[in-house]
């Protein structure tokens, strides 16, 4: 495992539940969450199949399940590492206008069921079929960095507030990795980090995390700064069959009206964010 990433005991201090040796699994809920979907009974069916494709995935793995992965496995991830200045000079050009980035919540209004402060903003590149050509091209050299990626599916900045706190929840779906690409961490060990599964990991300038949030996982920063990591789903590498159902399933996601609504907000955020800026331009140019 990466060393500069570091593991911390704290995870089984703050769980004494999760002591032992028994293999780390995954399940479908989380206790005292509700679940990140609606009850309908299309959405039931849905799930069941869906339930049954992960099961499939799990037996298809090509790198095993582990809840956090060794870099070396997907050797991009170091050329990734490589570039992060880059990608962090436009960042700051981002945050300049953080007060009007918009919350996790407002784009995905599933999420809600794990936030609904304003603690976690982000702004979208790409997210499941629909990419933001305005946002793109205000980050072209972090865009040129991510279209790299083998099988992505999402990338945008995920902007932590100081005081945030993800509860314990899993991700919808375990066809995905994520990866998170540290790009501006306070020196707060003590007070930041995530939780996967059994394990507690900091995040660090420059460096990748990449795990499996089909785990449950949680994360905080306890600081009084911001953090920001470069947030990241691509495909998990799945052998014949998996791997072709698993491409068909997220492309078929695209059509959700889960993925449907949350392009629709995007886009109503986005053409009010860049028109103030337009007008912001327009009010600076002499009379």
């Amino acid at each position: 495992m990466d060393t500069l990433i570091k593991h911390s005991p704290e995870a089984e201090d703050a769980h004494p539940e999760r002591r032992g040796t028994a293999a780390p699994s995954q399940t479908f809920e989380t206790p005292g969450i509700k679940p990140m979907g609606r009850p309908s009974f299309t959405t039931r069916a849905v799930m069941r199949i869906v339930a049954w494709i992960e099961r499939l995935n799990l037996r298809s793995a090509r790198h095993g399940n582990p809840p956090v992965y060794d870099l070396e496995t997907f050797p991009w991830a170091r050329d990734l590492e490589r570039e992060w200045q880059l990608i962090r000079t436009e960042l700051d050009r981002v945050l300049v206008r953080k007060a009007d980035l918009p919350s996790f919540h407002d784009i995905s209004t599933d999420v809600s069921t794990i936030s609904t402060d304003a603690g976690w903003k982000t702004f979208f590149l790409t997210g499941y079929g629909h990419t933001s050509a305005n946002n793109t091209a205000l980050c072209p050299e972090t865009w040129r960095i991510v279209q790299k990626i083998p099988g992505l599916q999402t990338a945008m900045f995920s902007i932590f507030e100081p005081g945030k706190h993800l509860p314990a929840h899993r991700g919808p779906y375990n066809g995905v990795l994520r990866l998170h690409l540290g790009l501006k961490v306070p020196d707060h060990p003590d007070k930041i980090a995530i939780r996967i599964d059994r394990e507690v990991r900091h995040w660090q300038e420059g460096r990748a995390l990449i795990f499996d949030d089909a785990f449950e996982h949680e994360a905080w920063n306890h600081s009084d700064e911001t953090r920001v990591v470069l947030f990241v789903d691509f495909n998990k590498p799945l052998r014949f069959p998996a791997n072709l159902i698993n491409a068909l399933l997220l492309r078929i996601a695209i059509f959700t009206p889960f993925i449907k609504e949350g392009a629709d907000n995007h886009s109503a955020w986005e053409k009010k964010f860049y028109a103030e800026a337009e007008a912001l331009r327009n009010a600076a140019k002499p009379q």
